[in-house]
């Protein structure tokens, strides 16, 4: 929890949240319309939003993959060369 790339991928997550939210509160009236918008309210959903990511990704910390904000292992695509044997890849 105390790495770089733990902190960007957590900052990362909050941001996607963040955004997230601002969309939903912008689409959640019957219409948008930039001079009427609530902003404020809209912000206090923002900002809450990327807070609770954030604290979602620092308990996650203990339970994931050493140094990741996940819960779950980070997937990987594999190297196509490996996948298919050493040998064989050379004849490709």
């Amino acid at each position: 929890m105390f790495t770089v790339t733990f902190w960007k991928s957590a900052v990362e997550r909050a941001l996607k949240t963040a955004a997230q939210t601002l969309l939903l509160a912008a689409g959640a009236g019957a219409g948008f319309n930039l001079f009427s918008f609530d902003w404020k309210s809209a912000a206090g959903a923002v900002l809450g939003g990327a807070v609770l990511s954030l604290l979602t990704s620092i308990g996650s910390a203990p339970f994931g993959p050493a140094g990741s904000p996940s819960l779950i292992p980070d997937s990987t695509t594999p190297n196509p060369a490996s996948a298919i044997g050493s040998d064989q890849a050379s004849r490709v």
